[in-house]
């Protein structure tokens, strides 16, 4: 679905990723993870569109996406889910996900987007009940849900989510970690940006280790999540002899 090779991009003349080749298949979780300035959210605003790379290739379902505007590649499917929420604070729960259902709306009409709108409240009942609550005042938990469903309400095929977890209470961070396992059941693809690396690992397929812009491990997840190394740098622990 996602194929990266020998991407180098950043801003200005700072290069922040270097040399990244990675791929995801429909149906996976696949996740990414690295601690704070190695990269990630470069990563993901660059599949998306928002920065342009300097050197190589991205390609969406056999489509080469690197120079594509981000429109398109949102039309195209692909789906960011961003770091901080950056839900629409002044507009309600219910205007917000509307929002995300402009490109169904485009192509499929309104019936559509009822529907998938009614699909997002099964999927988080909370934002049901909050529906016509302004988006700035739900706390920090409903808004990542918000955001999450904001970003399905486009039906894209393939999710991306950077850090849904952050700043989230243990309780909330378990809700949203077996959503994205449902999202997965429901037949969609997930590419997982987060520093809780042991959850992450935990539901994903597999994933790369991102170190100061250069992918240094990759592998199925269980198998990084026995790596010593890894243990050591993002779970906290070393794994006894």
């Amino acid at each position: 679905m996602l194929r990266i090779r020998n991407l180098d991009a950043g801003y200005g003349k700072l290069r922040v990723l270097k040399n990244i080749s990675l791929h995801v298949k429909a149906g996976e979780i696949v996740t990414m993870i690295g601690a704070n300035g190695a990269g990630k959210t470069t990563l993901l605003h660059t599949i998306v569109g928002l920065i342009r790379p300097m050197r190589g290739e991205i390609s969406f379902l056999d489509q080469a996406t690197g120079r594509v505007p981000v429109g398109r590649i949102v039309a195209a499917g692909c789906a960011l889910v961003p770091e901080g929420r950056q839900v629409f604070a002044p507009m309600s729960v219910e205007e917000n996900l509307l929002l995300g259902g402009f490109v169904l709306h485009r192509e499929q009409g309104r019936a559509a987007v009822l529907a998938e709108l009614d699909h997002q409240y099964e999927l988080f009942p909370i934002l049901r009940e909050r529906r016509r609550q302004l988006a700035g005042t739900l706390s920090g938990g409903e808004q990542q849900m918000l955001a999450m469903a904001r970003a399905l309400m486009a039906r894209p095929k393939l999710v991306m989510m950077d850090e849904p977890s952050t700043g989230l209470a243990p309780l909330i961070v378990r809700d949203i970690f077996q959503i994205i396992r449902r999202l997965r059941a429901e037949g969609n693809t997930v590419l997982l940006i987060e520093q809780n690396a042991k959850a992450a690992l935990k539901i994903a397929d597999r994933g790369y280790v991102l170190e100061v812009g250069k992918i240094i491990l990759q592998g199925p997840a269980a198998d990084l999540l026995a790596n010593s190394d890894v243990q050591r740098a993002y779970l906290g622990r070393e794994k006894r002899a």
